[in-house]
């Protein structure tokens, strides 16, 4: 996961959750907005829908991690306060789902050898955080 870039300063709408009249998209967007952060030139926005609304799986992040010591910080932060469920995936305390897996499961459940990627597969179904080890002895018949 790359570092952070600077996050622009927050836009803020006076009267949220109140009916806005119809405009162009393009002079809305900083009206009810908040930078989360950018991320190799990618800017992640969040909108202040009010207590109206809440977040489900609809929407979610997938990070691939390079390592079983970043999977594990990131997953103990994330999971911080939140929920965590089978397959790598989490709600943080705010309740966005994240996908958590290495980089590694991604190679091993392409491997052309069908049974290794089936084995590996079996092997993470269960698994709530995501074990590299328990993982690569799957896939090596173990």
């Amino acid at each position: 996961m790359a570092p952070p870039s600077p996050t622009p300063p927050a836009a803020h709408c006076r009267g949220a959750g109140q009916s806005i009249r119809p405009a162009p998209l393009h002079r809305l967007a900083h009206l009810a907005r908040s930078p989360l952060s950018r991320r190799d030139g990618q800017e992640f926005i969040a909108l202040n829908g009010g207590p109206h609304f809440s977040f489900t799986e609809a929407v979610s992040f997938l990070i691939a991690c390079a390592s079983q010591d970043e999977v594990a910080t990131l997953w103990e932060k994330l999971s911080a306060g939140g929920e965590t469920g089978q397959c790598g995936w989490l709600k943080d305390k705010f309740g966005l789902s994240w996908q958590v897996v290495p980089t590694v499961l991604g190679e091993m459940l392409q491997d052309p050898d069908r049974a290794k990627a089936n084995r590996v597969l079996q092997a993470m179904m269960p698994m709530t955080k995501i074990d590299i080890a328990k993982l690569k002895l799957a896939y090596e018949g173990g």
